[in-house]
């Protein structure tokens, strides 16, 4: 089913907001969230900040995430994707709308520019967005851990260069392959613009709420990535005993793996509502971010 990113104008207005960063040492990150701060304030918003601006504020402003979570309307995400990740798994799977200011390098999921801080949030608290709504991946690692989730990919991999695991991959129960490989990427649609990209992937616009599967350097010339659509659950078995296999969250949460170790991975219920200024364009961002249309440089 495809979803339409729904343009909100003077609809839904954010009467308390959270400023937030994964880091609050860099001078540029501070600058920006202080920026946010004055103005925010100014406009009359009630602002929470995020503990780990602590070096950036006044200690009586710092919110845990109980308390973002119980009252925030909008989190304002500092930093660049490594950032909005953590901030989606954290706060965002719990319903509250996160909005990206890229301070980092890439920030395809952050796309307000510094430079701009004014002009979007004026007509963000006013109600004049964009706001569409990305799938998490959830897994289940059997006689492991409970559900985990990730906004960009799971990957299943063997630890090590050069070393691969053997594994079995099934689709809706329906046995697909058994796979030598160095691993396997399961992303979303949103992870699709990142390490599946990287390793092959094919780019996804993110009105199409689909699984990505991509194998890492297989040990066949005919496992190629494909696309399954968002009800359709897998399962992965591991088959040989490899000692340092892992499955890992968005490249934060790493956990270890054992032979015969079932996992089953499936889009979650739990969505994140990812906010944009009214200009945001999938194919300009693209074209921004990935370099798309750029030709050869001359000499």
């Amino acid at each position: 089913m495809v979803k339409k990113a729904k343009k909100m104008e003077k609809t839904k207005k954010f009467n308390v907001i959270t400023i937030a960063s994964s880091y609050d040492k860099s001078a540029k990150i501070k600058e920006v969230a202080s920026t946010c701060f004055e103005f925010l304030t100014q406009k009359g918003i009630e602002v929470q900040v995020h503990e780990t601006l602590r070096s950036v504020f006044p200690k009586k402003y710092y919110c845990t995430n109980k308390k973002i979570i119980e009252k925030s309307k909008l989190i304002i995400s500092i930093g660049g994707d490594g950032t909005m990740l953590g901030l989606a798994r954290d706060l965002g799977s719990k319903g509250i709308p996160i909005l990206g200011i890229n301070s980092g390098q890439i920030g395809f999921l952050s796309d307000v520019d510094p430079d701009s801080i004014s002009k979007s949030l004026t007509d963000i608290i006013n109600g004049k967005y964009i706001q569409d709504s990305r799938s998490f991946l959830e897994a289940y690692v059997k006689d492991s851990i409970s559900d985990k989730l990730a906004l960009n990919e799971i990957v299943i991999h063997s630890g090590s260069v050069a070393s691969m695991i053997e594994f079995d991959l099934f689709v809706d129960e329906n046995f697909v392959y058994t796979l030598r490989a160095d691993g396997i990427i399961i992303s979303t649609t949103t992870g699709s613009t990142a390490y599946s990209l990287s390793a092959g992937g094919p780019v996804i616009h993110p009105d199409l709420d689909l699984i990505s599967v991509v194998p890492m350097f297989p040990h066949s010339l005919s496992a190629s990535p494909f696309l399954v659509g968002p009800n359709s659950p897998l399962k992965i078995i591991i088959k040989n005993n490899v000692i340092s296999s892992k499955i890992s969250f968005d490249s934060s949460l790493s956990l270890k793996l054992k032979k015969n170790q079932e996992i089953n991975i499936y889009l979650s219920r739990k969505k994140l509502k990812l906010i944009h200024p009214l200009d945001h364009d999938f194919f300009n961002t693209c074209r921004n971010k990935l370099g798309w249309s750029k030709g050869i440089i001359q000499e």
